[in-house]
């Protein structure tokens, strides 16, 4: 990334000086600062111009920090997508990334049906509407702290050595050492897609609760608990947890 931002800045550089040598040099277009004073305004706005982009260019591509999400940073939806983006951009982590942004979106809708499913089932001050809603929020949460513990695995993801290892094209390395990476690196990408998986099993458990909702004629708030559905989604976030600890 350093190394494009300085071709980027050499590029505008060469570019300026094209276009002030086009200009001002007597073999070209020949403005003259000092001639007349159209020509004076042409010329100095010219070199302000110039001066004016070197400048941009030169904080923008070499001096700015770029501000970087890390894991501990993320709150919002936003924040995530943000976090997830550069990595859609790795071969070996596209796909994976790209599994988790499409459950980010049903797990959007799956939340906004369930809110939909219970508010004509029950009224908002009904404890059974408080139950299932805190069910549900409590799922999204968990959902988003296995996206977190991915990114915690992600920012330290090294590409090129990832290759390496995995092709076995590296000279470098002893068979014994290499054989260690390898090993690392399937455990690696097995913690990632353990992570996605059990996410998958959160949305389809949801989905098992709508089922169960829309089949109910009534209930009480006690037997909430013993629903199908309720029980597996208290045992999966007990399990869940249990893992992150």
């Amino acid at each position: 990334m350093a190394a494009n931002n300085y071709i980027k800045m050499l590029g505008l550089t060469a570019a300026v000086a094209v276009v002030d040598i086009l200009t001002l040099s007597p073999a070209f277009a020949g403005v003259m600062i000092g001639g007349g004073s159209l020509e004076t305004a042409l010329g100095v706005t010219l070199l302000v111009a110039s001066a004016i982009a070197l400048i941009y260019g030169s904080y923008n591509w070499l001096y700015k920090a770029k501000i970087v999400l890390t894991p501990a940073r993320i709150e919002t939806r936003e924040d995530f997508l943000a976090a997830l983006a550069p990595y859609s951009r790795i071969r070996a982590l596209a796909e994976d990334v790209s599994l988790t942004l499409e459950q980010m979106e049903r797990m959007d809708k799956k939340k906004a049906t369930l809110l939909k499913v219970l508010q004509q089932r029950f009224d908002p001050v009904e404890m059974s509407f408080a139950k299932f809603a805190s069910v549900a929020d409590e799922v999204e949460n968990l959902f988003y702290l296995n996206i977190k513990s991915v990114l915690n695995r992600l920012v330290v993801f090294d590409e090129s050595e990832y290759e390496r290892v995995m092709t076995h094209k590296s000279a470098r390395y002893s068979p014994k050492l290499l054989q260690e990476k390898t090993a690392f690196y399937t455990e690696y990408m097995a913690y990632i897609k353990n992570a996605i998986g059990t996410n998958e099993e959160m949305l389809l458990k949801l989905d098992k609760l709508l089922l169960e909702i829309s089949r109910l004629d009534s209930i009480e708030p006690g037997d909430i608990e013993q629903m199908p559905a309720m029980l597996e989604i208290d045992s999966l976030i007990k399990q869940t947890k249990y893992y992150k600890q």
